[in-house]
């Protein structure tokens, strides 16, 4: 798997749920559905708009991924939740050996 994006930008929100549904080939309401069940977090607006970022475009690819592989919804977070992991244990152990 290719890491995430990583830098300044990275998880700025700059995308519309429209776009961000273009971007990855899935609707709108997969989005929020995907939202709902907390497999991807957005930045709001003021107005309560979402904005996706380049590392929420990634991680939404992976989602379908993993979807696409025959993971349900709960397989597919609970994945995430061991890559998530394994990606802050390499960086803490990248950090100790620095």
């Amino acid at each position: 798997m290719a890491a995430y994006p990583e830098g300044p930008g990275a998880r700025q929100g700059i995308y519309g749920i429209s776009v961000a549904a273009e971007l990855t080939g899935t609707g709108v309401q997969t989005l929020r559905q995907y939202e709902q069940r907390g497999l991807i977090d957005p930045e709001r607006t003021r107005g309560g708009t979402r904005r996706y970022s380049s590392y929420d475009i990634h991680r939404i690819e992976r989602i379908i991924v993993l979807v696409g592989d025959g993971l349900n919804l709960r397989g597919v977070a609970r994945v995430m939740a061991l890559e998530d992991e394994n990606a802050r244990l390499r960086a803490a152990l990248k950090e100790a050996a620095s």
